[in-house]
């Protein structure tokens, strides 16, 4: 991909109303199984469109999405037809509009070529809605942050929505939506190069997550990929909030165009020279006298410095230009305390009080399946607080890849029981296995699920003489064993007081479990039914 070869897409939105919708003949392309391309069909049926559906995909591919439709008695569905496994031209053609995946190019496409015009479900809700939007992009810690984002402002009182990349169609709440419901938004640089032109996504506050090389196999160079996450400050003004890495990262640098290497260190200070908003800053480490944003400190505290026109005048009086809004936190790791720390900015850029927000972020227990702190147990307990024990539990089930369950190893300060395992998917599990035998990651003890992924581990495990437990077959015989083990060492006055039990499987689920919600799911389910 070339610098100009970038679609723009004209300014606003090809439907001028919401009644425009009705009768209008609008192809869908992609219906796909995550829930977005469902959301457009039932939104534009409610509102009287005709649509067609087109997938690549086969009906028997499709089943969970079709079946969703078909039973719902409340869409007219003399309306809607499908065209699967195949794209027609004529579909294209003849459609009032095309509504477009994200994750389908533009370029190239024949199909979309023919359109008269294309639309997204972020391009219909940003055109209709009048809710405030907070937008969050980046590399890594999307999802993180703006799950802590949308947690904090509905725990602090407002009516918040979330969608976008994060599997939510925003079409889901959009008339929902009013100037005083805060939306936040997971943006990928597909969907904002979707939004190229349109002059729709203008958000107060954008949080760009750390830039590390992504999706090259699709962009070709960093530089056209960092030029579609920079459209999320295009349209904002100096009212805006941009928020910005402050820290240098050596992965950090790509290759432009030709090929070259960029020579960048931090995409974060070239952000900053784009955008028209005002810039904060967000560091692992404090920042100098002369920049405004948030830090953690030494202890890990979180701390935010903002200009004084911002400040609560009860900071002013006390003569102080910094406050504390982080200190506890359950969910675990130097990446979580990050992205909290990012919400806990803009928190604070929503009115919500210091004090309050280390409540707030305190109680937040992550995303569901993802370090995901649910449940502690009572082990041992009488009135000599020396033999207080007990145990937590973290469901870490989205970890379908051997490097997941490796980084989950390193997120907390002390060794964990680690409950891991299930299907192989072709992937290397020597990255799992060196976080294993590490000393700073070697979990207390190591449980096992059976699969095949399981079997080509526990090979690599017996060449470094491993110990493990297992492997079993259920999650039920799986955790009756570590509840025995538990209570053994909890006899033991000289135990530690609590023990951090983590299911971060490094693995699929397929066999013993639907996908790795449902093993998530059944997870909880079991350790809340037996851990009580």
């Amino acid at each position: 991909m070339s610098e100009n070869n970038v679609h723009v897409y004209p300014e606003g939105c090809y439907f001028k109303s919401l009644e425009d919708i009705k009768n209008k003949h609008v192809t869908v392309m992609g219906l796909g199984l995550n829930g977005g391309g469902e959301a457009v069909v039932r939104f534009l049926l409610k509102h009287g469109a005709y649509v067609l559906v087109t997938d690549m995909k086969s009906a028997e591919e499709l089943t969970p999405t079709l079946e969703a439709l078909a039973k719902d008695s409340n869409l007219d569905k003399s309306h809607l037809s499908y065209v699967l496994g195949q794209h027609r031209i004529e579909d294209f053609e003849n459609a009032d509009c095309v509504i477009k995946n994200p994750g389908i190019k533009y370029n190239g496409n024949k199909y979309l070529e023919k359109a008269k015009a294309i639309e997204t479900d972020l391009s219909i809700f940003l055109h209709f809605t009048k809710a405030p939007i907070i937008a969050v992009t980046g590399s890594k810690g999307k999802s993180t942050t703006v799950s802590a984002i949308h947690y904090g402002l509905n725990k602090a009182g407002f009516k918040a929505f979330l969608g976008g990349n994060i599997t939510v169609s925003p079409l889901t709440f959009l008339e929902q939506t009013d100037g005083t419901t805060p939306v936040v938004l997971e943006l990928s640089s597909w969907q904002l190069a979707d939004l190229r032109g349109r002059k729709l996504l203008k958000p107060h506050i954008a949080v760009i997550t750390k830039i590390v090389p992504d999706h090259q196999n699709w962009y070709g160079n960093m530089l056209s990929y960092v030029e579609d996450k920079k459209l999320i400050f295009e349209n904002q003004t100096k009212d805006d909030y941009t928020i910005l890495d402050y820290d240098s990262d050596s992965s950090a640098e790509g290759v432009d165009f030709e090929g070259n290497a960029t020579g960048i260190e931090n995409w974060g200070n070239v952000f900053a020279k784009e955008t028209k908003a005002t810039v904060l800053r967000y560091s692992r480490f404090p920042l100098n006298d002369r920049t405004y944003g948030a830090w953690l400190d030494r202890k890990d505290t979180g701390i935010i410095r903002l200009p004084e026109k911002l400040l609560s005048k009860r900071t002013l009086e006390k003569g102080l230009k910094e406050e504390v809004v982080l200190k506890e936190l359950k969910v675990p790791g130097p990446h979580a305390r990050l992205n909290s720390l990012n919400a806990a900015l803009v928190l604070k850029l929503m009115g919500v009080a210091p004090e309050a927000i280390r409540e707030i972020m305190s109680e937040w227990t992550g995303i569901e399946h993802r370090l995901e702190y649910f449940h502690s147990w009572e082990i041992l307990s009488t009135n000599n607080s020396k033999t207080h024990k007990r145990a937590v539990f973290y469901n870490d089930s989205c970890a379908t890849v051997p490097e997941a369950t490796a980084a989950a190893l390193q997120s907390f300060k002390k060794k964990v029981v680690l409950l891991a395992g299930g299907t192989d998917k072709k992937l290397d599990f020597k990255p799992l296995v060196k976080a294993l035998i590490s000393q700073t990651t070697q979990p207390e003890e190591l449980y096992l699920l059976a699969g095949s992924g399981t079997d080509k581990l526990t090979d690599l495990l017996k060449k470094h003489s491993y110990p493990y437990h297992g492997p079993y077959s259920s999650l039920e015989e799986a955790l009756a064993t570590i509840k025995s083990h538990l209570v053994a060492k909890a006899m033991n006055p000289k135990s530690n007081d609590e023990t951090i039990v983590v299911f971060s499987p490094g693995a699929t689920s397929f066999g013993m479990f639907k996908n790795e919600f449902d093993r998530g799911n059944k997870y909880k389910e079991n350790v809340k039914l037996m851990f009580v």
